[in-house]
């Protein structure tokens, strides 16, 4: 590597150097080292803040399918000082919550704070470099399923009309395309000026949610009247309402068979695969995300219940069987279930004991679920959806496994050990229809979820027009 001097930099710069060196108490040559120093330091930092960035979009991408994702912009006011407490209100609803505070808001609550209780960095800077190398503020706007604004200030909701885009927090609210809720926070005068209220209606025009704002004491002494901010139960409360009120799935039915079944042998023992109930599990979570009205039809899983969802546990695949028809009428059908193909013919009251050869097991077949449910004459779903799990000629059989069901839909994975799908928290999946194949990349079983809910409510959406 070639070596730089001082004697090597133009006059100008040599001119300077000496200046502020001299400015500085120091050399020329411990100017430079602190210069280097200086700028070695910034890099280290914003290579530390485009680490903590990846770690947490990484841990964002494996949050469950039910998951619901709310980006939190504080404002600036006195009533910033709530929204910290909103912050852990919305995540006792079960959401995961980023935050932005706008230049004000700073003045009030800090970044620390607010990270700290996110578990993520707060954002503050439209040209922060750590996130803004690909596109950050349009990142933030789409990467969440419900943007919240508390407090709303008159300032930020004359930014909002007027379609500003000065600051992160401006940038973010005009590039979103998700639904927004305001709690506007500020002295009652303010509050009652024309000016906000133009802004108000303008912003009711635009498809703007507003909660709030409450009457009562001002932060100002002597001041009373409507301005307060909704307290954080409210705020939390209509931001739940709205998130569940405005699903693709809303008014919709939707049932998910999940796991594996368990056919007795005798007192101890079983036929059984290796399903976790995983995927169907996520499905379910997704589908009710999505605002739908959820039965889930589980054999024996080591999960807890999807939130939402409606839960009913089965051991065989009659059950099952019994269970799904039970639950029928739907719009949508999906299962998910590793069902066992066959079940033995006779189920001993006792443990057999090994005496002599080993005992012959006669077996039955079991009832083909989604066989049943997609050639039925009457109460047949509007999409009845199938899995294939294979280890061999996967696309192949999932077609023929299509024609001989009857089904609308396979989803097709291949099971084979090397994969580590039967159990495993990744899916790679090829849907199988009349119109084709659709191979999607390998993404986790959440994700799979998610994107199998948004073909759904494409599809009944368009059997609806």
């Amino acid at each position: 590597m070639a070596s730089l001097t001082v004697r090597q930099l133009d006059d100008t710069l040599k001119r300077r150097l000496r200046l502020r060196a001299a400015h500085n108490g120091r050399s020329v040559e411990d100017e430079v080292r602190t210069i280097l120093r200086s700028a070695a330091a910034d890099e280290e930092s914003f290579a530390g803040a485009a680490a903590r960035d990846d770690a947490a979009r990484a841990k964002r991408e494996t949050l469950p399918a039910a998951t619901t994702r709310v980006l939190l912009i504080i404002g600036g006011g006195i009533a910033a000082y709530k929204s910290l407490d909103l912050i852990r209100r919305l995540q006792d609803r079960g959401a995961h919550v980023r935050c932005i505070l706008t230049g004000a808001a700073q003045n009030f609550v800090t970044p620390l704070a607010a990270g700290a209780l996110c578990g993520e960095r707060a954002y503050t800077d439209l040209f922060d470099q750590a996130s803004e190398f690909d596109v950050g503020h349009i990142r933030l706007a789409r990467d969440t399923d419900l943007v919240v604004v508390a407090p709303a200030t008159a300032d930020l909701i004359a930014k909002m009309v007027g379609g500003h885009a000065g600051d992160l927090a401006a940038a973010v609210l005009l590039a979103t395309d998700r639904p927004i809720l305001i709690a506007p926070a500020m002295n009652p005068r303010m509050w009652a000026a024309k000016a906000t209220r133009r802004n108000l209606a303008q912003l009711a025009a635009d498809g703007v949610h507003v909660v709030g704002p409450n009457a009562g004491e001002m932060a100002e002494r002597g001041e009373a009247g409507t301005g307060r901010m909704s307290e954080p139960l409210e705020i939390a409360a209509a931001a739940a309402a709205l998130i569940h009120s405005g699903g693709v799935l809303a008014g919709r039915r939707v049932l998910v068979t999940s796991g594996p079944t368990h056919e007795p042998l005798d007192p101890v023992r079983m036929l059984a695969n290796r399903s976790s109930g995983k995927q169907g599990h996520a499905i379910a979570a997704a589908a009710a995300a999505a605002g739908a009205d959820v039965v889930l039809v589980s054999g024996p899983v080591n999960l807890p219940d999807p939130p939402g969802v409606g839960v009913v546990r089965v051991e065989t695949a009659q059950e099952m069987l019994t269970a799904v028809e039970k639950a029928l009428p739907v719009d949508a059908a999906v299962f998910a279930a590793a069902v066992a193909d066959w079940r033995p013919q006779r189920t001993s009251q006792r443990k057999i004991k090994k005496h002599g050869p080993p005992p012959t097991i006669e077996l039955v077949e079991n009832p083909d679920i989604l066989s049943t449910v997609a050639h039925r004459k009457s109460g047949r779903p509007g999409l009845v959806i199938g899995f294939a799990a294979e280890t061999d000629h996967v696309v192949a059989n999932a077609e023929a496994k299509l024609k001989k069901k009857g089904c609308d839909w396979i989803l097709a994975n291949d099971v084979s050990p090397a994969t580590g799908i039967m159990g495993g928290d990744s899916n790679t999946i090829h849907l199988v229809s009349a119109d084709g194949v659709e191979s999607w990349p390998p993404q986790s079983k959440d994700e799979v979820a998610r994107a199998l809910i948004a073909r759904i409510a494409a599809a009944l959406a368009d059997t609806k027009k």
